[in-house]
C-alpha cells in the first residue's frame, strides 16, 4: 500500500490539481464562479471617463467570470481622465440591452456628454423595463435620473449632482454605495472597488 501512495503523489501533483469549484489565478488566490455566464456592459464616455470607476469594477467582474463588453459614443478608442485608454467593443448606437444582464455607467467628467442623449436615456429606460441591473458612479447617475428612472429611488452620486437628482424625484442618502432594487449608485472613484462588488451580489442573485 505505501508503494502505491508513493507513486500516485507525483502523479497527483503534476496535474495541478485543485478544489473542486475553484479557479486558480495565475498570479495566485481564487476565482470566483458563481456568476459565470453574465455578460455586462460598460458605458464609457469618449474621452475623460474616470479610470478608477472602469478598471477597478471592471477587473472585478472579470474575476468573477462574468464577460465585459464595452461601449462608447463614436469612437474605437476611448480615453480616461488620468490617462487610461481602452478599447470599444460596441457604439452606444448599436446596444440591444436584451443581451445583457447589467447596464453600468462609468463616471468622470466626460460622463455628462450622455445627460441628454435621447439614444442613451432610451436604452436605460429599456434595461429598467426588463429587469436589468443598472448602475451609475460619480456624475453618471443622473443620466439614469434624466431617463425617468429613479423617481422614489434611494440614491447617492458625486455631491454635484445631488440637485438634479432630487429634481427627478431621487431620494438623495448621500452614502457610498446605495443599491435600491436593481439599480446601484456610487459616490465616486474611492467606491469603485465596493461599486463593483455590489453589482456583482445582484448579478448572482
Amino acid at each position: 500500500m505505501k508503494k502505491i501512495l508513493l507513486f500516485c503523489l507525483p502523479v497527483f501533483l503534476l496535474t495541478g490539481c485543485a478544489q473542486p469549484g475553484k479557479v486558480p489565478l495565475e498570479e495566485g488566490g481564487e476565482k470566483k464562479v458563481t456568476s459565470s455566464g453574465k455578460k455586462v456592459l460598460m458605458v464609457v464616455a469618449p474621452v475623460n471617463f474616470r479610470d478608477e470607476e472602469f478598471l477597478r469594477p471592471k477587473e472585478i467582474f472579470e474575476k468573477n467570470g462574468i464577460q465585459v463588453t464595452v461601449a462608447s459614443k463614436g469612437v474605437i478608442e476611448a480615453s480616461g481622465l488620468l490617462g487610461a485608454k481602452t478599447k470599444v467593443d460596441l457604439d452606444i448606437l448599436k446596444i440591444d440591452p436584451t443581451v445583457y444582464d447589467a447596464l453600468i455607467f462609468v463616471g468622470g467628467p466626460g460622463a455628462s456628454v450622455y445627460f441628454n442623449d435621447q439614444a442613451v436615456l432610451s436604452l436605460v429606460k429599456r434595461a429598467d423595463e426588463q429587469g436589468k441591473v443598472v448602475g451609475a458612479i460619480c456624475i453618471s447617475p443622473s443620466i439614469l435620473a434624466n431617463a425617468g428612472i429613479l423617481s422614489g429611488k434611494r440614491v447617492t452620486s458625486w455631491p454635484t449632482e445631488r440637485g438634479n437628482l432630487e429634481s427627478k424625484g431621487a431620494v438623495y442618502i448621500g452614502e457610498r454605495v446605495v443599491v435600491d432594487g436593481r439599480i446601484v449608485t456610487a459616490k465616486g472613484p474611492e467606491e469603485a472597488i465596493e461599486y463593483g462588488e455590489k453589482i456583482v451580489e445582484l448579478l448572482e442573485r
